[in-house]
């Protein structure tokens, strides 16, 4: 495929719509992973908030803190499996076999990228497409899983960007315990009543896509975002942290995907 980008994007689905319903195959593997996850893992989480979800979708999930290989399955076992959570992720690393680009484009739920943050258009376009059919966007402002395990890394501006051109709610989700796993961990997700860019950004009108206007506009908003989940953060954190004597059996976890 030289000089020949990767599929990425809605492009991926092959002409197909990101569907807001939750298949057989999501089910089964969603609570095989509750079962896996609490029975034989060991691990403790609770959900705070689940009443500000929009019940028919539509919304976006603005998640953080991100640290762990389990945050976006664990969001989506967390949270009610339909309307489903749809993500955009790194081509390279989570398509980077054979086995896990068929098992993900048999399970859905993620459209790939290869491009990080040149081309904001596929995000957009993407976002929009899960959005309008009632599914969920769920997205890590950080943009990386680097980070202090309780302050958020600064929000980069793609969620404010998504957020002006779809219009769509935006749900801050604070994700406290996944930085180190072991058996007894405790995790909790609060999430916070909906919002939305416009609000955030102080404004009563999108400004024209592409324009300076609207990149100032989405860092404000970004800026907004972070500042509102910024307390939360702190507050979860200090109570999903064990005191140094914990015992920490199973932290082979901590690392077991990559």
């Amino acid at each position: 495929m030289t000089g020949q980008l990767p599929v990425e994007g809605l492009a991926f689905l092959d002409g197909r719509l990101p569907e807001p319903r939750a298949g057989l195959l999501l089910r089964v593997i969603a609570g095989a992973g509750r079962f896996v996850g609490r029975r034989i893992a060991g691990l403790h989480w609770s959900v705070e908030g689940v009443e500000h979800l929009p019940k028919d979708g539509g919304y976006i999930l603005a998640c953080a803190l991100h640290r762990s290989w389990i945050d976006a399955p664990l969001l989506v076992g967390m949270l009610p499996l339909e309307p489903r959570i749809w993500y955009i992720g790194s081509g390279v690393a989570a398509f980077r076999t054979w086995w896990s680009a068929w098992l993900l484009r048999l399970i859905g739920g993620i459209l790939p990228v290869y491009r990080g943050g040149v081309d904001i258009d596929v995000h957009v376009d993407a976002a929009q497409a899960v959005l309008s059919g009632g599914a969920v966007f769920g997205i890590f402002p950080e943009g990386s899983r680097r980070g202090n395990p309780f302050v958020p890394e600064p929000f980069r501006r793609g969620i404010g960007l998504i957020g002006l051109r779809t219009g769509a709610s935006i749900v801050p989700a604070v994700l406290a315990g996944t930085a180190e796993l072991y058996r007894g961990r405790r995790m909790v997700l609060r999430l916070l009543p909906p919002t939305g860019a416009l609000s955030l950004a102080g404004l009563a009108k999108a400004p024209e896509p592409g324009s300076p206007e609207e990149l100032d506009a989405a860092r404000l908003a970004t800026a907004a975002l972070e500042a509102l989940m910024t307390a939360d953060i702190a507050d979860l954190s200090r109570a999903c942290d064990d005191p140094p004597s914990t015992a920490r059996p199973w932290r082979w976890l901590t690392n077991l995907v990559r």
